[in-house]
């Protein structure tokens, strides 16, 4: 996420860990290469030139170059800019009507009817909504299929009319059904573009006032970088959008569009899209993504991830056989299933401070695990439930049953008795000792 911008502002304050003394000279030097950055990004020059001149200002109203620490306080100072330029604070959607209507609006590919169902199974696991998925694409039978689709993955129901040809007759008949089934939310997935026209803004209009809905987010693709921007303000303009969905941010981007898109249209990111996982959704915090921008990970996202995953009942089950010494591949393996669950690897490994630094450039696949679950796949129920029966002959054959080498067989009943050793030292005494050690080492 953002690994060129991010590389390129770590370049910037090389210039400054170069020199023994901060001068005014290379700050300069070094905002020259932050407005290059956001302009490589594709950030509108105006305000990457406003960025610069505004963190100048504050590094010399500050004192930057006389304090005891200049390079971080110059790097804390770009980080409330770029936090202040994204919006400052994460804002929450509404929800204050039953049902609560929230219309999808955006160009064709920019991700809508993805989205739409990413924000169901959000509303349905975080808020416990019962939505209602409305697919009012008259034009593309294929969005109907896909709405579909989506909708059985995250299960929820989807109202479709696929004789009927007014979008506005199927979100008001589907704002009917929602009030008669009880669904307490309406997502409204409706038809796109390749580019902004008068046909596509009437028809969008004409739901907005027919439904006249809580929330209306604009999704936008931040691949397109300054063409997002500006094709936000075209919307913004007609239906006074609420807030903006930024999807495939997990792909190659530039990042222009989650810098500039707010001080252009005033109107703040609400989500970001961040995998083709249905689960890959997250609510956008301007200061945690000015965090990862600079490399400073996002541990609390992080964290926020996994409690999203972690099954309490099964965590229970688990630590009765970990206390019982009967914690075997099945349960190593379910540990496995809910870490892919999270999202994108590379995207988690990015959110650790220090780390997304050291991998950058390298190749972090989502099928890391793919190996440890064919190996696992080849055992037999009784191997799995009682690791201590693998000998040599039992290796070999799960070896060839699962096409890999005695050694990596070797390696992963390794891994799994080293893991089964420290949940269990978690368990006792030692699990506190270890917990206490690290928090005095802070």
């Amino acid at each position: 996420m953002f690994d060129n911008l991010s590389s390129k502002f770590d370049k910037a304050f090389q210039i400054l860990k170069g020199h023994g003394k901060i001068t005014e000279i290379n700050v300069a030097e070094t905002l020259k290469e932050i407005r290059r950055a956001l302009l490589d990004a594709d950030v509108n020059f105006k305000i990457a030139k406003e960025f610069t001149v505004t963190v100048k200002e504050k590094a010399l109203g500050q004192k930057v170059l006389t304090s005891l620490k200049p390079g971080q306080l110059l790097v804390k100072i770009v980080k409330d800019e770029l936090t202040r330029l994204m919006g400052a604070e994460s804002a929450s959607i509404k929800l204050n009507n039953n049902p609560s209507i929230i219309l999808m609006s955006g160009l064709q590919g920019s991700g809508k009817t993805t989205f739409s169902g990413k924000l169901a199974l959000h509303l349905k696991k975080k808020f416990k909504k019962k939505p209602l998925l409305v697919a009012c694409d008259v034009y593309r039978p294929a969005a109907i299929d896909q709405l579909g689709i989506v909708a059985d993955q995250v299960g929820v129901s989807v109202y479709e009319d696929r004789e009927e040809k007014n979008p506005v007759k199927i979100a008001t008949a589907a704002l009917k059904k929602a009030k008669k089934d009880k669904n307490d939310v309406l997502i409204i997935d409706t038809a796109g573009r390749l580019a902004v026209d008068e046909v596509l803004m009437d028809e969008i209009k004409n739901i907005h006032s027919a439904v006249n809905p809580c929330e209306t987010l604009f999704v936008v693709d931040s691949m397109t970088g300054q063409d997002a921007v500006n094709t936000a303000k075209a919307f913004n303009d007609i239906l006074n959008f609420d807030g903006v969905v930024l999807t495939k941010l997990d792909g190659d981007t530039r990042g222009g569009a989650a810098l500039s898109i707010k001080s252009i249209v005033d109107k703040p990111i609400k989500f970001i899209g961040t995998g083709e996982k249905l689960e890959a959704i997250d609510v956008f915090y301007p200061d945690r993504m000015a965090e990862r921008i600079l490399g400073m990970g996002d541990v609390v996202s992080l964290v926020e991830r996994a409690q999203d995953q972690f099954d309490e009942e099964q965590a229970r089950r688990i630590n009765k056989k970990i206390a019982k010494n009967q914690f075997g591949f099945d349960d190593f393996l379910s540990q496995i299933q809910q870490v892919k669950k999270m999202g994108n690897m590379k995207d988690l490994v990015g959110m650790i401070p220090g780390v997304g630094k050291m991998t950058k450039g390298m190749d972090i696949d989502d099928n890391a695990f793919l190996g440890i679950e064919v190996i696992i796949g080849s055992m037999t129920p009784k191997e799995r439930s009682q690791p201590q029966l693998i000998n040599h002959s039992r290796k070999t054959r799960i070896a060839k049953g699962s096409g890999k080498s005695i050694q990596e067989v070797n390696q992963l009943i390794k891994q799994f008795e080293q893991m089964s050793k420290m949940m269990k030292m978690m368990q006792g005494g030692k699990g506190q000792q270890m917990m206490q050690m690290m928090q005095n080492m802070q």
